[in-house]
């Protein structure tokens, strides 16, 4: 095969992945499960928060599907363009780090949490999913969005001496996600239960096989997607840690940050 063939087939395989790249944010599975819940409660009003809400598009979508439903619509985010946008959309918008402060919200306030392509840029993701936790109404859902560290160009490119695209070291991303890792983090101890699991797109397919290909082959896809629910287990995810052991400081907000469990008194 010459190397204009093989220029010619990247350079066709690159179009297809730009074509089918908003499936990556799975916005109609956002919305889809934020609607089902706000039937299912049957309440005057629901309460939902977007961490790293972007331009506020999963916000807005759900009251596009929701256009009678009572909302509270709020975001976390910290790049002011984006907060502009999402602001124009009529997202009220809180700006404070997420993985450094305890979060200006009330205890159990809200229906819903939605952590969409946001996880995997951070590090300190026991605080998150602690005030995640704390945060959460008791019954209430997280719907959280990763993209997969198995998926089908992932596992291709790592059989062909190559370095994973959703870690690469000179990008964005400081984790990896696979669908059993992330059914353990977020059950850990009984705080959360996973309740579905849906994927979207699929490289390099174009967006109408790539729909049918992340249905019958979710864990090949290039993005998961988790609807938790959270479950009556008192205190907060934080604790995970209290019994584990991990070489890393993570921030255990005003408890001390150590490698091995807390021994505060």
């Amino acid at each position: 095969m010459g190397v204009h063939t093989v220029n010619r087939l990247v350079s066709a395989g690159l179009q297809m992945v730009e074509k089918s790249y908003y499936l990556n944010y799975g916005r109609d599975i956002i919305a889809g499960w934020c609607k089902e819940y706000f039937v299912k409660l049957g309440a005057e009003e629901i309460k939902v928060l977007d961490i790293g809400c972007g331009m506020g598009d999963d916000l807005y979508n759900i009251k596009t599907v929701l256009p009678h439903g009572n909302l509270e619509l709020c975001g976390i985010e910290c790049h002011p363009p984006y907060i502009a946008q999402a602001r124009q959309k009529g997202v009220n918008v809180l700006e404070f780090d997420i993985e450094k402060q305890t979060w200006p919200v009330a205890d159990e306030y809200y229906d819903i949490v939605i952590a969409n392509q946001i996880l995997e840029h951070t590090k300190e993701i026991f605080w998150i999913l602690s005030e995640i936790s704390r945060t959460l109404k008791k019954g209430g859902r997280l719907i959280l969005g990763v993209p997969n560290l198995l998926s089908l160009h992932n596992r291709l490119t790592m059989m062909c001496g190559g370095h994973p695209i959703s870690i690469e070291l000179l990008g964005p991303h400081v984790r990896g996600f696979t669908a059993p890792a992330v059914r353990r983090l977020i059950e850990a101890d009984g705080y959360f239960k996973i309740l579905q699991m849906r994927a979207s797109n699929f490289y390099p397919f174009p967006p109408p096989i790539s729909k049918v290909l992340s249905r019958i082959l979710p864990t090949f896809s290039v993005c998961l997607f988790f609807l938790a629910e959270r479950q009556m287990k008192k205190g907060e995810f934080i604790h995970v840690l209290d019994s584990r052991f991990y070489e890393t400081p993570f921030y255990r907000g005003n408890q001390a940050s150590s490698i091995g469990p807390d021994t505060t008194v």
